[in-house]
């Protein structure tokens, strides 16, 4: 298994690298997280057209470029290190992947290219009141073409042009796509914690849906689509914890206490060292997941379940310790420092708490 980067996905993240830097400087991001809609139209459009960013991971058949997890993780690890207000993730790695994986030719003729030319906004609804990501606890029902229940905490869903919801059926658990507009759907934005990222409830009552997929059961390839989901917020999760590395020690370089900068002390040095190794360890495990999830390998679920725990607490760890190299700036509105910690906290339980997924590691290895 090979860890590196061809040529032309460096060529991508390079691009993309520049591109952020020129669109999505701190001041851009506060203004679309700020924005009435969370994020900004323009730059999507601008992601689709001028960068082809939502057709990195689709098939060239539905008007994809062809990639995969490898380039999908790449694109997100830039967002995640500038914190990108935008329904990308939701669109493309939740969507998008639920479309590509689900074996149903019409509804990926349907709806991918849509999705690949930044014409319309997706996502994904799993989890409900009692905020388990578990497939078992699923109590939303689908019957005669529609679906009744209430999903919590769906990513981008006050906004998403397309809802897929999965749903309990007789014989098990199927995934339904649901329009936005339709009747029986009710939408309301969440107060939460990450101002950069937004969630929502979204209520329905006999919604008219379409059955994504085959008849029967799906929980089978539903769980390799939260595998690829958590695999994809893992490479996330390094982008932003790679930030708040480099924004500590650029910190450490230039404040001076005591005639001295505070990187020549001991114990400054020992944090940034310490979570150096934290970060280039959940590199290596988000790499890693990429890599499996490319190659189609049985070992997905290990990786996956791997990633997301490391990648998890390294964001949170390089968060919080950004913000004690800091000192008080750290803690002011002024500063980013706060709201890489809130997006840390916040993609920290998407999928699942750490615990969730070393207790699932733990049961796929045989511990």
């Amino acid at each position: 298994m090979a860890l590196t980067f061809t040529e032309e996905q460096e060529q991508l993240r390079a691009t993309l690298r520049r591109f952020l830097a020129d669109k999505a400087p701190s001041a851009a991001v506060r203004r679309a997280m700020d924005s009435a809609e969370g994020y900004d139209r323009r730059l999507w459009r601008q992601m689709a057209d001028q960068l082809g960013l939502h057709a990195v991971a689709l098939p060239e058949a539905y008007g994809g470029s062809g990639g995969g997890p490898v380039e999908l993780g790449i694109v997100l690890e830039e967002l995640g290190r500038v914190l990108l207000p935008s329904p990308y993730f939701a669109t493309v790695a939740l969507a998008g992947q639920a479309l590509a994986t689900s074996n149903d030719e019409a509804a990926k003729a349907r709806w991918l290219p849509r999705i690949a030319d930044g014409s319309m906004t997706a996502t994904l609804a799993l989890t409900e009141m009692s905020g388990s990501p578990h497939l078992d606890d699923v109590e939303t029902t689908a019957a005669h073409g529609t679906v009744s229940g209430t999903k919590m905490f769906v990513v981008d869903g006050h906004t998403a042009d397309l809802i897929l919801v999965v749903a309990r059926t007789g014989p098990g658990i199927g995934l339904f796509a649901v329009d936005a507009d339709a009747p029986g759907v009710g939408r309301t934005r969440l107060e939460t914690l990450d101002p950069t990222r937004r969630l929502a409830r979204v209520d329905l009552d006999a919604a008219p849906a379409y059955r994504v997929g085959p008849e029967g059961d799906v929980s089978a390839r539903l769980r390799t689509v939260l595998d690829l989901a958590a695999v994809a917020l893992a490479a996330e999760q390094v982008g932003g914890a790679q930030a708040c590395l480099d924004a500590a020690v650029a910190y450490a370089k230039v404040r001076v206490q005591f005639g001295r900068p505070i990187g020549s002390f001991q114990a400054v040095k020992h944090m940034c060292a310490d979570l150096l190794v934290q970060v280039e360890g959940a590199r290596s495990a988000a790499y890693h997941a990429t890599t499996v999830a490319a190659e189609g390998s049985s070992g997905l679920p290990v990786s996956a379940a791997l990633a997301a725990a490391c990648c998890a607490d390294a964001f949170t760890h390089a968060a919080q310790q950004n913000i004690q190299i800091h000192g008080g700036i750290g803690f002011t509105w002024e500063h980013d420092a706060h709201l890489y910690l809130k997006r840390a906290k916040s993609s920290e339980q998407l999928f699942g708490g750490p615990a969730t997924h070393r207790a699932r590691l733990a049961d796929l290895v045989g511990i």
